[in-house]
This record gives structure tokens, sequence and C-alpha cells, in this order.
């Protein structure tokens, strides 16, 4: 049964797929991309992988998902003509050549791998006792994967850079989105005060556990986002103007952070982002602390969008 239940949920993805790619319409794209990041959540759940599907449902379903959504609602007046527009058809057979081509690499690629398939894993479960961390996520994301993790963090500090950078020059360094009408008597006001209370103390707990349960830093920062966009949403707070000083302080202190420890372990341990030895857990920690609060601002202002209001001096 449960064969069945997993060949229809791969054969559901498979075709949702192929209906993303073909998709004519930017909105049923967008929608079916949502459905598909869902999907994947139930997937890494029968793989247990349940860090991964908190991630995948908050950051691949839920905030690519929002994303995505503005996109094409600010595409919309251009998306009838772009439909207008059909290709040539040596345009259409170079992309059709292109994509079968890409698709064969890949399960070359796949095929050719020895049997059995080349692994770390062996090593990984040799060492890992010696982080102390209890959730094996968490470990192999901030110790063998370290450097990984602090790129993952640049790089999301620069494409939040990259959004600041679409503002007119009359609105640079003022504030992000458009100024939300509050009315105090509305369900939404209501919403907002009720709920971000329970989303934080939520938030905080899946970050606190991440060390030693499924959770962590990724995953309670975009439940913490998620709090502050629908207070703003409300009109009850407005977004920071984006030269404020402490915001920046708080968007780069993560990954330096990140970077300093790193360059502990390279005096300590002889390795950039290695950990003296009986200090690996706290020091992962301090990784986490440092990263919650960049991660959460980077999060919310990159949904937020450019900024849009100028501030006054």
């Amino acid at each position: 049964m449960i064969e069945v239940l997993n060949f229809g949920l791969a054969a559901l993805i498979l075709g949702l797929a192929v209906w993303i790619v073909i998709a004519r319409e930017a909105p049923a794209a967008v929608v079916g991309f949502i459905v598909y990041g869902l999907l994947l959540t139930l997937v890494w759940l029968q793989l247990h992988g349940v860090d991964v599907a908190l991630t995948e449902a908050a950051i691949g379903g839920g905030l690519t998902g929002v994303l995505l959504i503005s996109a094409a609602v600010k595409l919309r007046s251009t998306e009838s003509a772009a439909r207008a527009q059909r290709p040539s058809r040596s345009t259409r057979w170079l992309a059709a050549g292109t994509s079968a081509a890409v698709t064969v690499a890949l399960a070359l690629c796949v095929l050719v791998l020895p049997v059995p398939a080349p692994t770390l894993a062996p090593e990984v479960v040799a060492n890992i006792a010696v982080t102390e961390v209890g959730n094996p996520i968490t470990a192999v994301l901030l110790a063998f994967r370290a450097m990984d993790t602090l790129l993952e963090a640049i790089v999301l500090v620069f494409a939040l850079i990259g959004v600041w950078s679409l503002a007119p020059d009359g609105a640079w360094g003022g504030r992000p989105g458009p100024l939300q009408p509050a009315d105090p008597n509305g369900m939404l006001a209501y919403v907002a005060r009720v709920l971000p209370p329970i989303g934080i103390v939520a938030g905080v707990y899946i970050f606190w556990i991440g060390a030693d349960h499924p959770g962590g830093k990724f995953q309670g920062a975009t439940i913490l986002a998620a709090m502050w966009l629908l207070v703003m949403m409300a009109g009850l707070v407005d977004a920071p103007p984006i030269r404020r000083t402490w915001l920046r302080r708080l968007l780069v202190a993560g990954p330096l952070a990140f970077i300093a420890i790193g360059m502990v372990g390279a005096v300590t341990a002889g390795a950039f982002l290695a950990y003296p030895q009986g200090f690996a857990k706290p020091l992962i920690l301090a990784i986490e602390f440092a990263l919650m609060p960049t991660l959460t601002l980077v999060l919310g202002l990159m949904l937020l969008g450019a900024p849009q209001r100028s501030e006054p001096p």
C-alpha cells in the first residue's frame, strides 16, 4: 500500500512539474509551483527528513511562492503581450533539444555512478558524535558543510542588496513596501494582535530545539519573519528605513560572527571553520544565535521588496 502511495506521489510531482513548465499563464504556474513545494514536503516527511521538510514548506513553497506571486502581479500588465509573442520553430526545436540533452546527461551521470556510489556517510557517522549535537542535520550543516552554510547566509544578504538596488533614486534609503492602511477594528488587525505572540513562541521554540531535534535557524527565522510581516500588513507597524544603522548591522552580524568563529578555528584547530575539541557544540550554537536575527530580517525585507517611500532626513 505504501509503495502505491509513493508511486502515485512521484507521478503527481512529475506531472505537476511538466504543468509548471508548459503553463502559459504566470498565476497558474505560480500556484503549481506552490503545490509542488507542498508535495515535496510530503516526500521529505516520507523519507524521514523532517528538517528538510520544514525548510521546503517554509522556504520552497512559502517564501518563494509569495515572491513569485508578487512578481506575477507586477508582470500582469505585460503578460498578454508576452503570450502574443510566439517563438520561431527553430527556437522551439533548439529549446526542446537542449532540454532533452540536459535530461540525457543527468541520466547518464546517475547511471555511470559506481555501485555502491561513493559517499562520505561512514566518515560522518564515525565523527558526528564529536560535535555533541543531537540533530544530525544541524551537525552536518554547521560542521561538515559549514562553508556551504556560510556562503548561503552571505548570498541571502547579497540577494537583499540586489532587491534594494531596484529602488528608484528618490526612494533609496527609505522604507520598503507600500504604506498599509490601518483599520484598528478590522479582522486583519485582530489576527495581527493575537497570532504573533503564539508565532514568536513557536518560532523561538523551533529554533531552540534545532541543535538536538528537527528545527533550526532557517525554520524559526521564517516563522518570525511571517509574524513581522503580518503585523506590518495590518498597518500596526511600519517597515524600517533601510538606511538605519542598526538594521544594517544586524543584517551583517550573523555572517560576520560566522566568519569570526571560522577564524578562531583556523587558529586553534588548524583549519578555517574547524572547532576546537570540546567546543564544537557551544560554537555551533553561537553561530545559530548570530544568524537568527539576520535571517529573520533578510526574509522579511526581501518579501517587502525595494524601497518605495523616501524617508525625510
